[in-house]
């Protein structure tokens, strides 16, 4: 039991650390991200200021005649006319690489009457060019306010811009990094699953076939004192009893022997399997454990099955309600047969299956006993899954009042 609550626990905290990985991922690109739209509005802010310059640069360092002249209204000389001129235009190209610096952000400048102006960074074929503006453009008045560039005479513009390509796909990021996480530990976790299964089976297989080999050579010296005492003045009750567990321990030994390779399913009666299997029970278990056969034992329904691999399923699951009602209580055995399906309901008056241990409880190992290998009913589990094409699982299960384990055949 504790190899399982490791096993969760293992689980759950591989699980946390993903979690706060893409967690952690994401809050520090949103963060960066913060930071980068910051950045673009400041560098958009940068170029409207440029385009405002650009477009008022005349007007500052020339008159209404386009004369130069001095801060003081006063008309330039040549030698400043000439210092002026070059001075014009250094800025003019100096606010020209500004505005020919972005090359990211979309952008686009519209008139105070909403009519385009400009635009840059936006990628359209030349018929689409006013449709696809229409449609950035509302994004753009979704995504921000609008910058103001004021221009002579109390004209201006107004500048519209969104976020960039770059911008955009690193908010994806984070997410795709969560989604990769995820899919890998998945994919981490079915391969580790996949390789204690075949690890699992393997020792499955190897501890059935030597088990069957070492009970082979005893089976057959019983087989042979039997048939001495036979001879012998010896009560026949007890050479009789004798036979019969001699009898099961070959029916116990051909169980093993085909673990690991595919059974011969035979259509077969489905009750007569149930009867001798609850026979057998009956003569080896307490007065005090009441068997309650709850359907027509003299019926016939017939079903592909495997007669001494089955009847183990019936034993184990009863073994396990004889030991969750410590020896004392009762077992009914329900059979409901429909058109494709045959039910089998075993239920016991024991102590009950508590919800966290439903689904672990058919796993190898897992035992609530502190003696026993916790093999008996995910040997059931396999008989029933993997030979018969059928299901088992718990049906129901209160705790106090008993437990109800279903077995699906089909028919």
């Amino acid at each position: 039991m504790d190899i399982y609550l490791k096993r969760k626990r293992a689980k759950i905290l591989l699980l946390m650390v993903a979690v706060v990985i893409g967690v952690a991922s994401l809050l520090y690109t949103n963060w960066l991200t913060n930071k980068m739209a910051q950045e673009e509005r400041n560098k958009v802010e940068i170029w409207a200021e440029a385009n405002e310059l650009f477009n008022n640069i005349d007007i500052i360092l020339r008159d209404e005649q386009g004369k130069l002249i001095n801060s003081d209204g006063t008309a330039a000389n040549s030698q400043t006319s000439n210092k002026v001129e070059n001075q014009n235009d250094e800025y003019f190209n100096f606010l020209s690489k500004i505005i020919q610096d972005n090359t990211t952000i979309p952008i686009i400048v519209v008139w105070a009457d909403g009519s385009l102006n400009i635009d840059a960074n936006i990628h359209y074929s030349a018929g689409k060019r006013d449709e696809v503006l229409k449609k950035e453009l509302q994004k753009m008045k979704d995504y921000s306010d609008p910058i103001k560039i004021l221009l002579d005479e109390g004209d201006y513009l107004l500048l519209y811009y969104r976020e960039s390509s770059i911008l955009r796909n690193l908010r994806i990021y984070p997410v795709i990094q969560l989604i990769v996480i995820i899919i890998f530990i998945v994919v981490a976790y079915f391969a580790v699953l996949a390789t204690n299964k075949a690890e699992q089976n393997q020792v499955w297989v190897g501890m059935s076939k030597e088990t069957a080999h070492q009970l082979g050579t005893p089976i057959s010296s019983l087989m042979a004192w039997i048939e001495l005492l036979k001879l012998k003045d010896v009560d026949e009750s007890l050479v009789a009893e004798l036979e019969r567990d001699t009898s099961r321990l070959e029916r116990i030994t051909e169980r093993f022997s085909k673990i690991g390779s595919k059974p011969e399913l035979l259509r077969i009666n489905l009750i007569e399997v149930l009867n001798s299997a609850l026979s057998y029970l009956k003569s080896r278990s307490s007065d005090k454990v009441k068997f309650i056969s709850n359907y027509d034992t003299e019926a016939y329904v017939e079903t592909p099955l495997n007669a001494a691999l089955f009847s183990w399923v019936i034993e184990n699951v009863c073994k396990n309600a004889i030991d969750a009602m410590a020896n004392s209580g009762s077992i009914t055995v329900d059979v409901e047969e429909k058109s494709d399906q045959v039910f089998i309901d075993i239920t016991d008056s024991g102590c009950g299956v508590p919800k966290s241990n439903q689904k672990t409880i058919f796993q190898p190992g897992f035992s609530t006993k502190k003696r026993g290998w916790g093999l008996g009913l995910s040997l059931a589990k396999r008989i029933v899954e993997i030979y018969h094409n059928g299901k088992i699982f718990i049906k129901w299960s209160e705790m106090g009042k008993g437990t109800t384990f279903r077995i699906v055949l089909n028919k």
